[in-house]
């Protein structure tokens, strides 16, 4: 009965470590293409949903725009002691009265207006933010797709230079090849898992940043599907900057700052007409046996000797014309990186297809041609790995290339305003 037991406590334990780290291993992470990437940031980046914040905050502004001044109650009563009542010296008097503001100059109408544009300004900065929080996941998405290919080329070279030390261990046992060529041979096998080792650290590091970008728990880092970006048509730099001054949202949100500057300077000028207010007042007096009601209308306005807003019309006007200034400051900046992206985005695009039409397939032909070489011993190691290292820093420079062009895909559709999809 013991040995039962033993023996199926044992294969309970042999069950346990076979199967325990497989249950307790996280599944990989789900793919997701570059739409679902730039949709998923949309929803959950947390800078953004703070933004989204100015937008409710300057719908309140308008609101209180629009509410009109509260009318004024006032209601006292003199009780005097009876004793000076009933001798004549004093009444008892009660007064109720009312008191309002007659706003002049159209405020509330000049309020409302600068308040719109205002909310319409917070609305497009929010347009902005997200024009930026496209680019940047879309280029770390890119980061990725870079880190993964470079790594597939270092496992793939790993790999073939782990057979060649193969072949050279046969060759070393058949007398064929000299011991200190299998030390070489393993030694470069050593120095191509430190760079497996080294593109695994930059994928998983590309993948934090794009993690923290879409707005993911700490540990929940994607994996990313889909070819890197490359467009068939040429762009158009005239074509862009007409499209940039059009309808990027920091100048669109920069020219409407500017008209809610003009309706701020309209409305400091309503502000510096005099309001009346207008009162109300009803008056019962009882006293010496006689009891008594008083009406009353009054009409009260302030004299603007000193204070006519005269402060508040120079700062509106100030504001006015830097604001101009800084529109057509941005212009030219929007003008300026757009020319220096588009510079990018045709170096790019030409080392690409320089790399592609002459390097790319002579490099690999020369890798497989040495490699072939070396297996038959008519080309030395150093022959060999010359052209592997050629082959890698020829591919690795293309993989970079393909992603600098995406990127300034990207780039250029952030920077001329693209509206996406």
């Amino acid at each position: 009965m013991r040995t039962k037991n033993g023996r199926a406590a044992m294969a309970a334990v042999i069950l346990a470590a076979a199967t325990g780290p497989a249950m307790g291993q996280s599944a990989p992470p789900r793919p997701i293409t570059i739409e679902q990437a730039v949709s998923e940031a949309l929803d959950h980046n947390l800078s953004l949903l703070a933004e989204r914040y100015n937008v409710s905050v300057a719908q309140a502004a308008v609101v209180t725009a629009g509410l009109r001044p509260n009318p004024v109650v006032t209601v006292n009563a003199m009780l005097p002691d009876s004793e000076l009542v009933d001798a004549g010296v004093a009444t008892r008097e009660g007064a109720v009265r009312t008191d309002y503001v007659l706003e002049r100059g159209g405020k509330r109408d000049r309020r409302i207006e600068q308040a719109t544009l205002a909310r319409t300004v917070a609305e497009l900065q929010l347009l902005d933010t997200t024009r930026k929080l496209v680019l940047d996941v879309q280029s770390a998405f890119a980061d990725v797709q870079l880190a993964k290919l470079n790594l597939a080329l270092a496992q793939e070279n790993l790999a073939a230079l782990n057979n060649v030390v193969s072949v050279d261990v046969e060759r070393v046992r058949t007398g064929d090849l000299a011991q200190v060529e299998l030390s070489r041979s393993r030694l470069a096998a050593l120095q191509f898992e430190n760079d497996v080792q080294q593109q695994t650290a930059k994928l998983e590091i590309a993948r934090n940043r794009l993690a923290t970008l879409l707005g993911r728990r700490a540990g929940d880092v994607p994996d990313v599907t889909g070819d890197l970006r490359r467009d068939t048509d040429v762009l158009e730099r005239d074509v862009l900057q007409a499209r940039a001054l059009e309808q990027r949202p920091d100048v669109r949100a920069s020219r409407t700052d500017q008209a809610r500057s003009v309706a701020d300077l309209r409305l400091q000028l309503a502000n510096a007409k005099i309001d009346y207010t207008v009162s109300g007042e009803y008056h019962r007096v009882q006293g010496g046996g006689l009891v008594g009601n008083n009406y009353g209308i009054f009409l009260s306005a302030p004299l603007p000797i000193f204070n006519r807003n005269q402060g508040e019309v120079a700062r509106a006007q100030t504001e006015q014309q830097q604001l101009e200034a800084k529109t057509r400051a941005l212009e030219a900046d929007v003008i300026s990186d757009l020319n220096a992206a588009f510079t990018d985005y045709r170096a790019a695009r030409q080392i690409v297809e320089r790399i592609e039409s002459t390097m790319l397939a002579q490099a690999r032909d020369v890798r497989t041609t040495m490699e072939y070489s070396y297996r038959r011993g008519e080309a030395s190691l150093v022959e060999f790995l010359d052209a592997v290292r050629a082959f890698i820093d020829i591919t690795r420079s293309y993989n970079e290339a393909r992603a600098d062009y995406a990127r300034s895909l990207y780039t250029l559709d952030a920077l001329s305003g693209k509206v996406m999809p």
